[in-house]
């Protein structure tokens, strides 16, 4: 399940600065070539209403697949596409009414998956048997650059998890002794880690609802209120409780198996692009209005970690994009650059202010620079799919 499945829809359709980078994010690239698409030679088209999802054809041949989203009706939506497990192949978050967005994934094998439309961004989504027929050669397969890609982004994974599971040991043990101050000092940087690789980490439907839920998410039967936030709640609002302790042990638990599950992904050029745009999103619902850390209000460190990841995702991929559009990369330099003095105005020490001493002016300025720097990520998973 994606963190986007848990925002409030409402948050999205009324705050002005998310409006303003939804505003930015409506299209994407068109592949090159026609790619795993309809029988007419095009994308597969999805009309995304409030109550059905309506996908042009329930299967394509291996290799890139491309849809072509169109939300007809009033609700904020994604669409997925998903593999065994519910393993995220690719996704398009934040589709508002009326607007369309383009996803390129590369499926190289065949089977059986699943579409699914999701309403206001919540629940299992609007779902349909989806086909992939054949087997088609990987792009890192037959590109030396490609492969190079992809290998570099596993590299930068792996750093991250090496990090993430010490410093989240770190805070859970700070937690489990009652030391509160170090406690809140550890959260937002054992946080950093996950927020770079965020696409990886909530891949896995079964472990992102419990290290990473909200108390107000939509949740499986038996799932309660756990993992980050949970503690967050606890350190800044409501003071340790009783089980807190179990709480942290069982994040712990989980922690290491998605270091587990993590260790033997391989990856696809598309998903570093289409991970790199995922980020930006998220920046663009929960981070840019407070909501994402809203008991700790530590919303600017994760802000950083997403871009951070985004322009890892880019960096990797960075030699292919200079062959095929030798436009872009110095664009994103650009765009990366600005939104990174944008942040630097509010580092305090080590870290970054609270986010309550932003104004609306300050959150208006974030978006317009996040929006600035979506529209050219938008652009590379068509280039690198070219």
């Amino acid at each position: 399940m994606s963190r986007s499945t848990r925002r409030s829809a409402a948050v999205l359709l009324t705050a002005g600065t998310a409006a303003l980078v939804l505003a930015g994010c409506t299209s994407t690239a068109q592949p090159a070539a026609p790619a795993g698409g309809d029988a007419a030679g095009g994308p597969i088209t999805v009309n995304a209403t409030d109550a059905t999802c309506e996908v042009s054809s329930a299967e394509a041949p291996a290799g890139n697949i491309s849809f072509a989203i169109r939300n007809s009706g009033t609700k904020v939506t994604e669409f997925y596409l998903y593999g065994t497990g519910d393993r995220i192949m690719g996704e398009v978050e934040n589709i508002g009414p009326g607007l369309s967005r383009n996803l390129i994934v590369e499926v190289p094998d065949g089977g059986a998956y699943t579409t699914a439309c999701k309403p206001g961004m919540v629940g299992d989504g609007i779902r349909n048997a989806f086909t992939v027929t054949g087997t088609a050669t990987r792009s890192v397969d037959t590109n030396a650059k490609l492969a190079e890609a992809t290998a570099g982004y596993k590299r930068y994974v792996a750093s991250q998890v090496e990090a993430l599971v010490p410093k989240t040991q770190e805070f859970v043990d700070a937690v489990k002794a009652g030391k509160v101050d170090e406690a809140k000092a550890l959260f937002p940087v054992s946080r950093t880690y996950w927020e770079r690789i965020e696409p990886v980490a909530e891949s896995f439907g079964d472990l992102d609802p419990k290290m990473d839920g909200r108390e107000d998410d939509e949740r499986e039967p038996g799932v309660g209120f756990t993992g980050f936030h949970r503690l967050e709640k606890d350190l800044w609002v409501d003071g340790l409780a009783p089980d807190s302790a179990a709480v942290a042990d069982q994040l712990m638990v989980d922690m290491k198996d998605l270091q587990t599950r993590v260790a033997p992904l391989e990856f696809t050029p598309v998903q570093l692009a289409n991970g790199a745009k995922e980020l930006l999103d998220e920046v663009a619902t929960g981070k840019i209005e407070g909501e994402e850390d809203r008991y700790s209000h530590t919303d600017l460190w994760d802000f950083k970690a997403n871009i951070d990841g985004s322009q890892g995702a880019i960096a990797a991929l960075r030699p292919v994009i200079d062959d095929k559009d030798p436009q872009l990369g110095p664009t994103l330099d650009q765009r990366f650059a600005a939104v990174d003095a944008l942040l630097d105005k509010y580092r305090e020490g080590d870290g970054y202010k609270s986010y309550l001493t932003l104004t609306e002016e300050d959150k208006k300025s974030m978006a317009a620079a996040v929006d600035a720097l979506g529209e050219p990520i938008s652009q590379v998973a068509g280039v690198v799919t070219s």
